[in-house]
């Protein structure tokens, strides 16, 4: 089998429009070619906004992850005294330990396991 590229709806729109052009247009056809062309402008708006809050929501992350680090120590500290520490609630847990993982991936934050005082154990995080 080859590896067949999936066909997008873009490439759909794309495909009637060009079957539309080759006929000879009347006034319906001419309305069938309007319509897929502001589907397909449409297609294009949609995909545009998206790489905006794209280029955001990374920004946005740049910032917390910044403000993530600023909170570490050079002793190992919970994820849960993590958050507590930042004092946002719009901060949540999952949000600081995505940025934590960023910033052990990035070699800037070391991570260990520890045990609490319930000997559940925890993951730990300190600056490198």
């Amino acid at each position: 089998m080859e590896n067949e590229k999936k066909m997008t709806k873009r490439d759909y729109y794309e495909e009637i429009l060009s079957i539309l052009t080759e006929t000879d247009l009347t006034d319906e056809t001419s309305a069938l070619v309007d319509f897929v062309r502001n589907q397909i402008d449409t297609l294009d708006k949609r995909a545009e906004k998206a790489k905006e809050r794209a280029a955001e929501k990374k920004v946005e992350g740049d910032e917390l992850r910044e403000t993530v680090k600023n909170v570490l120590t050079n002793d190992f500290q919970t994820v849960e005294t993590i958050v507590t520490a930042l004092d946002n609630e719009e901060i949540t847990k999952a949000k600081v330990i995505a940025r934590l993982t960023q910033l052990v991936n990035l070699g800037e934050v070391e991570k260990t396991d520890i045990k609490d005082e319930s000997g559940k154990t925890r993951k730990a995080y300190k600056l490198a």
